[in-house]
């Protein structure tokens, strides 16, 4: 379709259950807004699990996607290099003005490039966050991204400054606030009344919940037993409730480490369960005593839900979680493990502050911005 006049087409792109959370308050914001935006959205299939990313279109009233690319799972590069070829048959065939992407995931920079190539316009939603580690595929996917991107929308200050010195130009740079917030405060209230809790023998500030997906925790069993170990100290204390993901699952079983994990006759006190969707999982981490993560996203809802979150990685692209108080980096160490919890079960852990803009009005903010668009500066193949 060809458009005239002032209409801007685009394409929104998602890719990874986080990508829902961010991507569901842009369309709304858009939709609000028809006149201006006719949108598109492309589900690249990079996650494809019914719990994993099915079921978020329900729990956050997204619209079924226009197009599934079904890329699926593997290596690195065999899924990065599906996701470019299917795209660039999209963006051929759709001729939008812009892509939108978000995150930091495969199809954050598959999609980002080969919009690029063609001469889109790409926006960067939650751009600029750095962990400085390059042995996080997400940091290589960041860095390639906001290099190339048109328009950087962040979160906090830390990462206007990384991209400052990174030599972006200012001009390109929008602090807009947390678009992932959007979604929790909307979804907040519909989440607390669910009666999970109830249902699952739970008591308020009795239990804890945990994720635990990365490579860096979950590939090595050395490493992963040391976790579990820990892990299971604390669950002699309070329960931990642990959806997991599908690769952890499959490395629990490639290890042995199935006797950590409760069961009717043995209850350890570490419980897995199936991936949970994102009301239910709010629901709960709503109503934890701590949340316990290697996630991202987690470090940042925790923050506005005032819940600790201690983090098992060495780093994080996250610093404003901490700067408010509300995370603590542990590592997989387990002594650092049981330091952090151990100080959120006596009630040593400060209770933080929301940082600046996580509002609820970031995707607000930038389809504001977007509102802006220079419609002269459409792609030249683009027909329009």
């Amino acid at each position: 379709m060809i458009l005239k006049g002032n209409t801007l087409k685009v394409i929104n792109v998602v890719g990874a259950r986080p990508n829902f959370m961010k991507m569901a308050p842009i369309i709304e914001a858009m939709n609000e807004q028809r006149e201006r935006f006719q949108h598109i959205l492309v589900h690249t299939g990079q996650h494809y699990d019914e719990r994993m990313s099915k079921s978020f279109f329900v729990d956050l009233g997204m619209p079924k996607p226009d197009i599934d690319l079904e890329v699926g799972s593997g290596s690195h590069a065999e899924q990065t290099a599906r996701i470019m070829v299917e795209f660039e048959k999209v963006c051929l065939r759709e001729l939008p003005d812009l892509v939108i992407v978000v995150g930091d995931v495969n199809s954050t920079m598959a999609c980002t490039i080969t919009a690029k190539k063609l001469g889109i316009q790409v926006a960067h939603v939650e751009a600029g966050l750095r962990s400085r580690d390059m042995t996080m595929p997400e940091e290589i996917n960041r860095l390639c991204t906001d290099v190339l991107c048109d328009y950087l929308f962040t979160t906090d200050h830390f990462a206007n400054e990384n991209l400052a010195r990174e030599g972006v130009s200012m001009e390109k740079i929008h602090f807009v606030g947390n678009v992932m917030i959007d979604t929790l405060l909307k979804h907040k209230e519909l989440a607390r009344g669910m009666g999970i809790l109830e249902g699952w023998g739970l008591k308020p500030g009795e239990f804890a919940t945990m994720t635990l997906h990365r490579p860096s925790n979950v590939d090595d069993a050395a490493t992963f037993r040391g976790i579990l170990d820990a892990l299971s100290g604390v669950a002699k204390v309070i329960p931990i409730i642990f959806p997991v993901h599908p690769r952890t699952r499959k490395m629990v079983k490639r290890f042995g480490l199935g006797g950590y994990f409760s069961t009717a006759d043995s209850p350890q006190g570490l419980w897995m369960t199936d991936p949970l969707g994102y009301l239910e999982f709010l629901h709960l981490n709503m109503h934890a005593k701590m949340v316990i993560t290697d996630s991202g996203g987690l470090q940042e809802e925790t923050t506005v839900l005032g819940v600790p979150c201690i983090t098992l990685r060495e780093n994080t692209e996250r610093p404003i979680t901490c700067e408010v108080g509300t995370n603590f980096i542990a590592g997989n160490d387990g002594v650092a493990i049981l330091r952090y919890t151990s100080m959120v079960l006596n009630g040593e852990m400060p209770r933080g502050t929301v940082p600046e803009r996580w509002d609820g009005r970031a995707a607000e903010r930038i389809v504001e911005i977007l509102g802006g668009f220079d419609l002269s500066r459409r792609a030249a193949w683009s027909g329009h």
